[in-house]
């Protein structure tokens, strides 16, 4: 860049921070994130430097923030109020040296100072508020300004005394003559909700966030509005004092303005630390402990500890020498919108997501950010091409906050002329879509909601049955009375939190709920309503007593009840048939999940992912108190070949060990006990190629797959251990047979007929095909009878299904 070049960027760069000054200082309404500001600070900061001619006397690198608001009188600080430098870390670096190179530079260059290692730093959080000065005489608060420009500032006292949180007065025999505490306003998180609920409530704006709210209330004209906010406030500095000792570190200031009766944070948020390791230490526990936190921060703040040393060290124009803010990862980022799409939750909720130009905030890369629902959209009109402000607080998921309207991607209106050509924006306003993106079902929004909803139920994938309504099912827990109606008045009413509270119920809870129910519905008096109490009554006897036949439910359908992905009616039986047992199914790893009869991998895997989650197990343990499986029994004895080393060892997913291979393994070791063993210099004699050799050694390098094994190998051998040794065989009529039903027969159901099937040892399927061996045809049999006739499959009707039953009877 030419000269010329340079001096045109450092000047925009003037005007631009100058401006987003006065919006964050003054107006109290920032146009972009703090992260924003820093980058361009930065950059004008490193222009400066590199070209020194470059610098004005109006830079904002030689200012500490905006000028106050005229409405309020101005205050000249006898001290200063600078602010600090800032240090960032690279948490994407996994280098210590690299991830807080500034961190680093920072100690070296005080130990380099004070010619003196190590250095001791008081540490404590970065509040994201409102800095303010309290002045006190005589032990009596007479004066409280805000920053302003650091030289003077403006005068709240008045609203400053509506903080019960600010000592009035200094509860001490011999006060100091004078003193003068800094600290930060600010609003807590759950204060914060509070106003905002109570905005939206008036109708008035909600605030952007907790320091808009905090500054915004502080700088009322009226104290009264102040006095209504719910403001907090925490001390964390003393510029001066006279007629008392001035304690000789920044930890024994803190610890006396705790016993003045100022608020501090606590003890554990505020250490004294030694050196860059530290620093970093403190930086990555608080980050960590951020969203738990009842207050905003955006950073940290390090102060050597010694006030001798702060001495020391002394000032720069800007900033003590002595301290420094680290700043966390931005919360708030600018990126673009590339395209506006529509999830489908689990109940046809469609919410619309922002896809974006992937930018670091909040720790993470984010490249998605909820937009809520439509109405939130139009009301913030995000649009495709926008340049917005990203907020990622925590574990919280990423959301769009505005749209930088400076910045929105504009062409020449249409019926424009040459003497009027107007704008408009380049991309139309959001629109929810008719059809839902997943099913292509009509998009329902009911009057007075803010959620739109997929129509399709039943058809939508994206859609999945509430868990107490699937678990309630007819061919589930068969709770004969609990509709969707009513488990969602349980729910909604909270009677019922899980599944367990549906044994939890009394004959009281149904009817108060049905009471409530149909008041809210205002079905209004009819002759029907008159006898409504002992219709309610009768229904909740029967309820009751549906709810108290389930407990004890065949093991298949509890299984099945529990609403596990992936986990269907056939499954259910099958672990039921070959495990035996709940307890030992919830012990069950993956690769023996995988072992059994059509369970595949992703099948198991669900299976073991939701028995070791302990929501799960909690829930379920809380359910085993009322319900018990009717049907237990010990594992299959067919279950002994399905754990053969072989066959499971191909089923852990370790690299490059086939079936084949797996074969090859079993037979050079006496077990899967022997190969947790088995370190990596006794694996290179197996006679398997060096590939899979490596590949095994570095899957058992991992301490949780060693443990897995071991623990696969000794259930292996219980189970083994504890395996029937007299079984009764299959009858060779159904064994390995698949039959299809189709129709209505005359005497069996079809649940009733299946069971009979697969009691003689076959298997009922869904669908005709050319593995199917016989098709059962009652009346009105539709396409699957035309399919089995084409296909040349067997067709048996009830009489000879029964007459094939009676045979494995009498044999």
């Amino acid at each position: 860049m030419t000269t010329n070049d340079l001096a045109a960027r450092a000047h925009a760069l003037r005007q631009q921070l100058t401006r987003y000054g006065h919006e964050y200082y003054v107006l109290d309404a920032p146009s972009v994130p703090d992260a924003e500001y820093d980058r361009l600070f930065r950059e004008l900061q490193a222009l400066e430097n590199a070209h020194p001619e470059l610098k004005t006397a109006d830079s904002p690198t030689l200012r500490v923030g905006g000028m106050p608001l005229p409405e309020f009188s101005q205050i000249t600080h006898s001290v200063p109020m600078l602010s600090l430098g800032n240090a960032f870390s690279d948490m994407q670096q996994d280098d210590f040296s690299q991830r807080h190179a500034e961190l680093v530079q920072f100690d070296e260059r005080i130990r380099r100072e004070l010619a003196e290692a190590p250095i001791r730093y008081a540490t404590e959080p970065k509040f994201d508020g409102l800095a303010i000065s309290l002045l006190y005489r005589a032990g009596v608060l007479v004066q409280a300004a805000t920053r302003g420009d650091g030289i003077s500032g403006e005068n709240v006292t008045e609203n400053i005394r509506t903080i019960h949180a600010i000592p009035l007065k200094l509860e001490l025999a011999q006060p100091p003559a004078l003193l003068e505490v800094r600290g930060e306003v600010l609003m807590l998180k759950r204060d914060f909700e509070r106003l905002n609920a109570e905005q939206l409530q008036r109708g008035d704006k909600p605030f952007a966030n907790p320091r808009n709210a905090a500054a915004g209330s502080l700088r009322q004209l009226d104290s009264r509005i102040t006095a209504q906010r719910r403001l907090s406030f925490y001390a964390y500095a003393i510029a001066q004092v006279e007629g008392a000792d001035w304690p000789l570190s920044h930890a024994g200031e803190m610890d006396w303005l705790q016993q003045l009766g100022f608020p501090v944070v606590e003890a554990s948020l505020r250490p004294v630390v030694t050196g860059a390791d530290g620093l970093a230490d403190y930086y990555e526990s608080v980050l960590q402990r951020r969203a738990a936190l009842p207050f905003e921060i955006d950073g940290v703040v390090y102060k050597v500890n010694s006030r001798a040393q702060q001495e020391e060290l002394g000032f720069v124009s800007r900033a003590p020498r002595w301290a420094i803010a680290h700043k966390f990862p931005a919360e708030e980022a600018l990126t673009l919108v590339e395209a506006i799409e529509e999830q489908v939750g689990r109940t046809g909720a469609i919410t619309p997501v922002a896809r974006l130009q992937p930018v670091f905030v909040g720790g993470v890369t984010v490249t998605n950010a909820t937009l809520h629902n439509e109405d939130e959209v139009l009301r913030k009109d995000v649009r495709v091409g926008d340049t917005v402000i990203v907020r990622r607080a925590g574990d919280v998921i990423p959301e769009v906050v505005s749209v930088v309207l400076e910045r929105r991607p504009m062409r020449p209106a249409a019926g424009g002329d040459l003497f009027s050509q107007g704008e408009e924006a380049q991309y139309p306003a959001y629109r929810l879509p008719s059809h839902c993106p997943v099913c292509g079902s009509h998009v329902v929004r009911e009057e007075g909601e803010a959620i739109a909803r997929c129509s399709g139920g039943l058809s939508c994938k994206a859609q999945r049955s509430q868990a107490i309504q699937h678990f309630a099912g007819r061919r589930m827990m068969d709770i004969d009375g609990l509709g969707e109606r009513y488990i969602d008045k349980l729910v909604e009413y909270g009677y019922v939190h899980g599944v367990a509270d549906l044994y939890r119920l009394t004959l009281d809870d149904l009817l108060e709920m049905k009471r409530r129910a149909d008041e809210d519905e205002d079905e209004g008096i009819t002759p029907e309503t008159v006898k409504a109490g002992k219709v309610a009554s009768k229904w909740a006897e029967n309820l009751l007593q549906a709810i108290a036949a389930s407990s004890q439910p065949p093991l298949a359908r509890l299984l099945f009840a529990l609403g596990i992905r992936h986990v269907g009616e056939s499954t259910a039986k099958t672990l039921a048939d070959w495990l035996g047992a709940l307890a030992l199914i919830r012990r069950t790893p993956a690769a023996l999940f995988a072992a059994l009869p059509d369970i595949g991998g992703v099948v198991a895997q669900s299976l073991a992912d939701f028995f070791a989650e302990e929501n799960n197990e909690a829930a379920l343990d809380a359910l085993l108190h009322y319900v018990a499986p009717a049907d237990e029994h010990a594992p299959s004895a067919k279950l002994a070949e399905r754990l053969e080393p072989a066959v499971l060892l191909a089923r852990l997913n370790i690299p490059r060990l086939t079936e084949v291979r797996s074969q090859q393994l079993a037979a050079q070791i006496s077990g899967l006990e022997q190969l947790a063993r088995m370190e990596r210099r006794q694996l290179l004699l197996l006679q398997l190629p060096a590939e899979v050799i490596n590949a095994l050694a570095d899957w058992l390098d991992e301490a949780a797959n060693r443990s897995a094994l071991q623990q696969l190998a000794e259930l292996r051998t219980e189970i083994l251990n504890s395996l029937p040794q007299d079984t009764v065989a299959a009858h060779p009529l159904f064994d390995g047979k698949t039959f299809v039903l189709t129709g209505t027969l005359p005497t069996l159901s079809r649940d009733q007929a299946k069971a009979l099937i697969e009691a003689a040892g076959g298997k009922v399927a869904g669908s005709v095909s050319k593995k199917t061996h016989f098709v059962v045809a009652g009346a009105d049999a539709g396409s699957k009878l035309a399919k089995a006739q084409e296909l040349g499959v067997a067709v048996l009707d009830e009489a000879a299904l029964q007459a094939m039953l009676q045979q494995t009877a009498g044999e």
